[in-house]
């Protein structure tokens, strides 16, 4: 149980309550979540942060008219800075594009414009764009992250509640210094609404001494029953493994699995760079 749950800045939410779909163009259905909300919790405030990342959004159900009523598709790739004020909430988001489908624009460039600017606006950063061809995305490429899997780690597992003091034995004894990636696809957590399952492969990429994978391994299992948006584990996974590990440098990057016609991928790093092109089959 998190302390933020029943905060105030969650009353209004249209998730996990009944909604109407509009098919006509609205921007007052985005809403936006503080990160500050999280933040507190890990002790993080401001903008100092000891992070860089961004959150990387595919849509892959966004479709609107021409100007002659034609229907156009389009795989939408939005990226919003981890130094936004909000979050966007997902539903809002779903809704959102979904008001696009039987709303007009002239150009291409105009839905570009109008995405930008409601969600730059809702996020309070700016917020970048990008339209795809359905048949010449790279989001719907197979492009693998290459790294080592740990999900065959032989542990015993009896508590799947949230627990970073797993932690604790985070390096293995008289660890030598690498530089190794990562990968895990048994995260899991609930959404903190809905307690809906996520789903996700995260990749962790680090610099220092070596992991004790079986450790990370059972830290990364703790999030099975945890209630928490997708940006908010990550950042709270990058803030415990710094924490514990006193990496020189470190990537954490999890590939959610869509739903509702979107996936949220978060990705925080000590380094200024941007979050890698990869995903698996189940993105």
């Amino acid at each position: 149980m998190t302390n933020y749950e029943n905060a105030k800045a969650l009353e209004g939410l249209t998730l996990g309550k009944s909604t109407d779909y509009a098919s006509e163009y609205n921007p007052n259905l985005l809403q936006g979540v503080p990160r500050s909300l999280n933040r507190e919790q890990i002790n993080l405030s401001g903008q100092s942060l000891p992070f860089y990342g961004e959150d990387v959004w595919y849509g892959y159900e966004l479709s609107w008219l021409n100007s002659k009523g034609k229907p156009v598709v389009a795989v939408a790739e939005f990226r919003v800075p981890a130094t936004s004020e909000n979050i966007v909430e997902s539903k809002s988001f779903k809704l959102y594009l979904n008001s696009f489908n039987q709303s007009r624009f002239a150009t291409r460039e105009d839905v570009i414009e109008r995405l930008i600017k409601d969600l730059s606006e809702i996020a309070k950063a700016p917020v970048k764009v990008t339209l795809f061809d359905v048949d010449n995305c790279p989001a719907l490429n197979i492009k693998h992250l290459e790294a080592i899997c740990i999900d065959e780690c032989d542990i015993a597992v009896d508590d799947y509640q949230f627990d970073d003091t797993l932690l604790d034995d985070i390096h293995i004894t008289q660890a030598p210094i690498v530089e190794e990636v990562l990968v895990s696809h048994l995260l899991k957590s609930n959404c903190l609404i809905t307690n809906q399952p996520d789903w996700a492969s995260v990749y962790i990429s680090y610099q220092g001494k070596q992991v004790n994978r079986q450790a990370l391994l059972a830290y990364l299992i703790s999030f099975r029953q945890h209630n928490e948006f997708h940006e908010q584990c990550v950042e709270r996974i990058f803030c415990d493994l710094q924490k514990y590990g006193q990496f020189d440098k470190l990537s954490v990057y999890a590939r959610y699995t869509r739903r509702g016609g979107l996936d949220i991928n978060p990705f925080r790093s000590t380094e200024n760079i941007t979050a890698p092109n990869a995903r698996t089959l189940r993105q």
